[in-house]
């Protein structure tokens, strides 16, 4: 039993030894591949390089023996170019406003209904005005008597008959009733919850029957102008954007778009997003409500005399951004410096004039020097 344990274990020892030497032997032939693949990559380039340089000095090189690849071309455009920061902005209304009660007692009346449109001084609900109501028909009688006792004490006044003390005693007493009762009046006018503009009840937080304290807050209330949208936009773009600047606005879910202007630009990073707040002047509109989504597209530069090429031209290799050019028949790398994109579109500012023709279809099929036929429509 132990020759067979040991049979068994040298066995063992064997096949993992030619496992690992069978390892081995892959590793060492994948570096081997890798280090021929980098010296033909290298070999590649410097070939390219040489065939460039002598067909720089003699066009007719090889042209024979290269097949030609079938493009079409198209033209730089040059003239006014726009680019646009787009972000995501939010309707908003200064007169979003949470109405709190200002004289404590009992809900009375609710007569505001969650959406309900409301004009300016519609009454939203009233608070019990029991206690007031007493306190004014108290008061009443008692300027009854104090204005009947200063008309006798004004006649007698005017008589000479009495001292100024007793006149003067008796006109004060009657004042002081007035600005009580004129007093204990607003006191019960603020029983009654009015709406402060035209707007719309966004929603009612107390009930019938509900005790409440100055201060409470008894319905939420949206005014239906002085509307804004607000967006959040990079602080790359901080010293870019200003006041006044030209903004288009997009309302995807209704469909309707118009030519605004910044209104105010935040002065403060959010530490959480790092952005700032750019808040949009927003015309009176149709179905716009507060909260609503929109797409802010700010213009933050432009220019007049630019030329423009499709974004999807422009290649690029180690030595920088590069376009293909036709010249004398071939398909010639020209190296450029892009500057803003907008859409599809991108700015060239320098590498092009304007006039070239630039390989269009076929532009992924051609090379350095390559040999061009441009088909005919």
């Amino acid at each position: 039993m132990k020759t067979y344990h040991l049979f068994l274990l040298v066995g063992l020892l064997t096949i993992s030894i030619a496992c690992e030497k069978k390892g081995d032997e892959l590793s060492e032939k994948k570096s081997e591949l890798e280090r021929y693949q980098k010296e033909a990559a290298e070999l590649k380039v410097k070939m390219d390089a040489l065939v460039a340089e002598i067909a720089a000095l003699d066009p007719t090189y090889g042209r024979s023996q290269r097949k030609e690849v079938l493009i079409t071309t198209v033209t730089p455009r040059r003239g006014y170019f726009s680019h646009f920061v787009e972000v995501t902005g939010s309707v908003l209304s200064k007169k979003n406003v949470n109405i709190s009660a200002e004289v404590a007692g009992r809900i009375q009346e609710v007569s505001a209904v969650e959406g309900m449109q409301v004009k300016r001084g519609q009454v939203l609900a009233r608070i019990d005005a029991e206690s007031v109501d007493r306190n004014i028909d108290e008061l009443r009688s008692q300027l009854e008597l104090a204005e009947v006792l200063y008309e006798r004490q004004k006649r007698l006044w005017d008589q000479q008959i009495g001292t100024e003390i007793q006149f003067l005693e008796v006109k004060n007493r009657k004042e002081n009733l007035e600005k009580s009762l004129a007093s204990l009046q607003t006191q019960k006018d603020r029983t009654v919850v009015r709406a402060p503009f035209d707007g719309t009840v966004e929603s009612v937080m107390v009930r019938l029957g509900e005790l409440v304290q100055p201060g409470s807050p008894m319905l939420n209330f949206v005014g239906e102008s002085d509307l804004f949208i607000e967006g959040d936009v990079s602080e790359k773009y901080v010293g870019v954007l200003q006041r006044g600047d030209s903004v288009e606005v997009i309302f995807p879910s209704i469909d309707r778009r118009l030519e605004t202007k910044v209104s105010a630009v935040g002065a403060v990073i959010n530490p959480n997003n790092r952005t700032f707040k750019v808040e949009v002047f927003l015309p009176s509109m149709p179905l716009v409500k507060p909260n609503m989504i929109s797409v802010l597209r700010i213009n933050d530069y432009h220019r007049d005399d630019a030329v423009v090429v499709p974004s999807y031209l422009i290649l690029q290799d180690n030595n920088g951004d590069y376009v293909f050019v036709v010249e004398q028949g071939n398909a010639v790398k020209r190296y450029l410096k892009r500057g803003m994109t907008q859409g599809d579109q991108t700015e060239v500012l320098e590498g092009l004039e304007g006039n070239e023709q630039l390989v269009d279809k076929g532009f992924r099929e051609v090379g350095n020097n390559t040999p061009v036929k441009i088909a005919t429509t």
